[in-house]
């Protein structure tokens, strides 16, 4: 059974840089504790070396790193959102590298996430296996005032049946983005983004998790992100995704709240 512990949260200011103070979401699994300094550290220390020197070319890698004994082999890896450039990508991913061991210094099973990237690695091989097992939703607590919620609901509804199929096509490279009108003067963004290990299958069933929270904790709210180690999927009334709109490009600054999702 999934607990939710809310937070409350001020929104961040959006798309400018993403360094390492920016990560929106970690997870140190407090069950593969080692030794600081054992092969098991140096071999991830090797592997973040790996994830940084070669994710921003094409914005995603999985490798693996071991020693002598097949006992210390660590997995990684790392995707960076797929509309940045590839210094925003080399960017991201150099201080998820950083991030990521200071936050989690003594665990072999860790991930973190940011706007623009996400970092994981770990002694199991769950490279190409869907992973729902837990995450974080953000979402504003201002509701939607320009229109009905059922209405709302059928407006985000038929957006992300729009963007989902287009992120499971391989020339997609798991991104999926858009945009639709509720009035003339309020457009609602959404953007879906599976990591790009999964299968079309995996994928679409990661979103299929991740839209059904807009139901629960997101309904009828001014913007939400759900975020899994497999999946990304977010909507917002302003612009976050490039090529940002030119006629809207300040964000909606308000109070959000966060719900932990863990098993």
């Amino acid at each position: 059974m999934k607990t939710l512990i809310v937070n409350c949260l001020l929104l961040l200011a959006l798309v400018s840089s993403c360094r390492a103070a920016d990560s929106i979401w970690n997870l140190c699994n407090k069950n593969s504790n080692i030794s600081a300094g054992s092969q098991i550290s140096k071999n991830i220390d090797s592997l973040l070396a790996t994830l940084v020197s070669k994710t921003p070319s094409q914005g995603f890698i999985t490798t693996t790193f071991s020693s002598y004994n097949t006992k210390d082999t660590v997995y990684g890896l790392a995707q960076c959102r797929g509309d940045i450039s590839k210094t925003d990508c080399s960017t991201c991913i150099q201080d998820a590298a950083k991030k990521i061991r200071e936050v989690c210094p003594n665990q072999s099973d860790s991930r973190i996430l940011y706007d623009f990237c996400f970092l994981r690695y770990s002694q199991e091989k769950f490279i190409g296996k869907l992973d729902t097992s837990s995450g974080l939703i953000y979402y504003n607590v201002a509701n939607v005032t320009e229109t009905d919620p059922k209405t709302f609901d059928n407006e985000l509804g038929a957006l992300f049946d729009k963007i989902r199929p287009e992120a499971v096509l391989p020339k997609s490279q798991g991104l999926g983005k858009g945009k639709k009108k509720l009035t003339p003067f309020v457009t609602l963004n959404g953007l879906v983004q599976c990591t790009r290990d999964l299968s079309a299958l995996d994928c679409a069933q990661c979103f299929a998790t991740a839209v059904q929270s807009f139901m629960t904790a997101c309904h009828n709210k001014k913007g939400c992100r759900v975020l899994y180690s497999s999946c990304y999927v977010r909507y917002e009334f302003y612009p976050f995704y490039f090529p940002l709109d030119s006629t809207r490009t300040g964000p909606s600054v308000g109070t959000i709240s966060s719900v932990r999702l863990s098993p």
